[in-house]
């Protein structure tokens, strides 16, 4: 597994903590030094259902600065992937991408689900 995480954010430091907790193996990647790729966000893409707005970090500043409530309207969806793959602080976070599933933000029941 892989779990993207932005250091600074309390949300991924309580999904780190879970992790270690659950003695859960995995790859931990800063988001913004390496972003998601392409491949991975698609995969994402899908676990989610497909609505890119879900992939997206909606609350973060630079999603705000770049007014992407409206550009989303009008994007492609592989503009919008490829712009992810580049800026790591739009992908929502914590990011966690398994073999055969996908979380995005951090739901402690959920991941309970997962775990």
């Amino acid at each position: 597994m892989i779990l993207y995480i932005y250091n600074k954010c309390s949300t991924c430091q309580n999904a780190l903590k879970f992790l270690e907790r659950k003695n859960v193996w995995f790859v931990r990647k800063e988001i913004v030094e390496t972003p998601p790729s392409v491949e991975e966000l698609r995969t994402m893409l899908d676990y989610v259902g497909g609505d890119l707005k879900n992939i997206f970090n909606t609350s973060g500043q630079l999603y705000r600065e770049m007014q992407f409530t409206e550009k989303l309207k009008s994007m492609s969806k592989e503009d919008a992937i490829l712009l992810l793959s580049q800026h790591g602080m739009l992908v929502k976070r914590p990011f966690l991408l398994g073999d055969d599933f996908g979380l995005l933000g951090f739901k402690e029941i959920e991941w309970s689900q997962k775990f």
